[in-house]
């Protein structure tokens, strides 16, 4: 892990860095919510994520695809029988809890809304308070919510996957021995709001091609930069 002192303009240096090995980010959407997105995107990108846990992405589309293909709505989701849902979305894996955890999002949501299968309150709320009320449903954690709040609404908090929370560790953005959960609260306090979705992305992607969980390949100027983890000493 790196020892040196991290701040907002090493944090900058750090995202041109990536920008300059790999490519630049463009966000999804700008702050708040996508105008664009039908209302109850912001349920679907939140379905989709709970599907998404612990599963490679190509399942998670998989799940995605039957989940939708079989119910007409999310009402039909809410309602369905919990062993149906769950041979429905069974390639994502752990399908007995991401069906209960789905079913009690979407019921968390209607009884917020008074029947509304739609996220669009949490725009309006500040980010923390609106990531409160989304990981007090059981099954959603940091990641999950921060990804339906930065994704879809352009909320400023970064989404800490296997990949982010390795490289920031690796590099000593985050200590060595936090959880998750700390993990998400160091990187929101260091990041700008701007750079939380890119950031995001490119340290995905030099997890992924030079800084993977069992070696790395740090032959590159960013690790040289910013790395002093055992396979770049």
């Amino acid at each position: 892990m790196s020892t040196q002192t991290w701040n907002e303009t090493r944090v900058r240096a750090l995202h041109d860095d990536l920008v300059a090995l790999y490519e630049p980010v463009d966000r999804v959407a700008e702050h708040g919510a996508d105008p664009t997105a039908e209302p109850g995107e912001g349920v679907r990108q939140l379905v989709t994520t709970i599907l998404s846990q612990n599963v490679a992405d190509e399942n998670t589309s998989r799940a995605a695809e039957a989940l939708f293909d079989r119910y007409d709505d999310f009402a039909a989701v809410e309602s369905a029988d919990h062993e149906e849902l769950k041979e429905t979305i069974r390639v994502a894996g752990l399908a007995d809890q991401k069906a209960a955890r789905i079913q009690r999002a979407l019921t968390a949501i209607r009884e917020e809304t008074g029947g509304a299968y739609s996220l669009a309150f949490l725009d309006a709320m500040p980010t923390d308070e609106a990531k409160d009320w989304l990981t007090e449903i059981k099954g959603v954690g940091p990641k999950t919510a921060s990804v339906v709040l930065n994704f879809h609404f352009g909320k400023p908090t970064i989404a800490v996957d296997t990949h982010v929370e390795r490289v920031s560790k690796r590099f000593g953005l985050v200590p060595e021995s936090a959880s998750n959960e700390r993990a998400h609260e160091a990187l929101d306090e260091q990041v700008p709001d701007e750079l939380t979705y890119p950031l995001h992305v490119l340290l995905i992607r030099h997890g992924r091609e030079h800084c993977s969980a069992r070696g790395a390949d740090c032959d590159n100027p960013v690790c040289d930069a910013y790395c002093d983890c055992e396979f770049c000493r």
